[in-house]
């Protein structure tokens, strides 16, 4: 028998506001104070998500997260500061979770979640948050939690746009891929390194995510089990629509490669390195055409030197297309994006035009790692 946990004076007081709530109370309290959470990613989502976990009360809470800070990161990723550019993002979230509350134990796993220790980590855990941002961590973390029988708060954004739900609280609720049983295609649906994000937006997913979680933990309240709830910003609304586990849906038996998962079916698309391009441009600049399909504005900020900018929407509506004939004549076309995925669309649109043209994988974020570093990232 584990002695019955208590809760320390300066414990009382901090929790207060909790403890006169009739559905949270003292019972409610020491079950935040017994609970382990993992928050995969301590960004945009993560941020929100981990300071009101830690505010709450959660007694152990693991970060995982391989990345460093960058200056872009601050407009919404709120947990990190200017003093931490260039620092890992799980120690700087560990440091600020440790000053908010130091009753919270807060492990820091400085990596990346992958099929090698994904098992490990999860089943080290009562509950998991989803705070990442591309489509294979998402299947894996969904995957994980399927054989392992934990329950997900998921939340994703883009631009002024957002979703939660809660996957997998039992055997027989929805989880993620009955959400999206199969990958979309990447040109779909852009990062939001690509399409942007309000700086916001991951603050308020994050909070209603944070709120699912000390919901889930107490056991108050009704969940969003079965419910996707969908956050318009602009609209300033939110919808909510009903999941249902799908019975056709395959088994989840085993980890997979994700990144293969989530790899577009059409990938013999002709493709060239940042590095490779360098070389053209200083052997041949004559010879080839390089089109930047990203939008003015990112233009701006960055661009490689000799590009013809023509934003993807302009390919997309057909009004471009006669100018990128015009100058793919007699030379080699490649395109150009921020991180490659807009290219890919781009090259795709021209080749049912019938004009060839070749990716620049990687696009300027590459670039301006591998070949120029003057080149801000953005």
């Amino acid at each position: 028998m584990h002695d019955q946990p208590m809760l320390s004076a300066d414990e009382r007081g901090r929790y207060a506001r909790h403890l006169i709530l009739p559905e949270v109370g003292p019972a409610g309290q020491l079950r935040l104070k017994e609970a382990s959470v993992l928050c995969v990613g301590s960004g945009g989502l993560g941020s929100p998500l981990l300071l009101y976990l830690a505010a709450a009360g959660v007694g152990r809470i693991g970060i995982v997260d391989g990345d460093v800070v960058e200056l872009s990161n601050l407009q919404r990723q709120v947990i990190h500061s200017s003093s931490g550019v260039g620092g890992s993002k799980a120690r700087s979230a560990a440091a600020r979770i440790h000053d908010l509350n130091p009753h919270c134990q807060v492990e820091v796993h400085e990596h990346m979640l992958d099929v090698g220790n994904a098992l490990d980590l999860i089943g080290a855990y009562d509950l998991v948050c989803d705070g990442t941002d591309n489509f294979p961590s998402r299947y894996l973390i969904n995957d994980a939690c399927v054989l392992l029988g934990k329950p997900l708060v998921y939340g994703s954004v883009q631009r002024f746009d957002g979703q939660v739900s809660v996957f997998n609280r039992t055997p027989t609720s929805p989880n993620y891929r009955d959400l999206l049983p199969e990958p979309p295609p990447p040109e779909a649906v852009p990062s939001c390194s690509e399409a942007g994000v309000m700086g916001v937006m991951p603050g308020l997913i994050g909070l209603l995510q944070a709120t699912e979680a000390i919901k889930l933990i107490t056991g108050i309240g009704e969940c969003l089990d079965g419910r996707l709830l969908v956050v318009d910003a602009l609209a300033m609304r939110f919808r909510e629509l009903t999941l249902r586990v799908d019975p056709d849906r395959a088994k989840v038996e085993s980890l997979i490669d994700y990144r293969q998962f989530c790899r577009p079916a059409s990938s013999e698309m002709e493709a060239i390195t940042v590095t490779e391009l360098k070389a053209l441009l200083d052997s041949a600049p004559d010879e080839i055409a390089l089109v930047d399909v990203r939008n003015p504005a990112e233009a701006e900020v960055a661009s490689i030197e000799g590009s013809h900018l023509v934003p993807l929407a302009s390919l997309e509506s057909g009004e471009a297309i006669d100018r990128v004939r015009a100058l793919a004549e007699g030379r080699r076309l490649l395109v150009d994006s921020k991180l490659g995925g807009r290219s890919a669309r781009a090259v795709e649109l021209l080749a049912q035009q019938g004009i060839a043209a070749t990716n620049v994988t990687g696009g300027i974020d590459a670039w301006s790692q591998q070949v120029d570093t003057a080149i801000s990232r953005y």
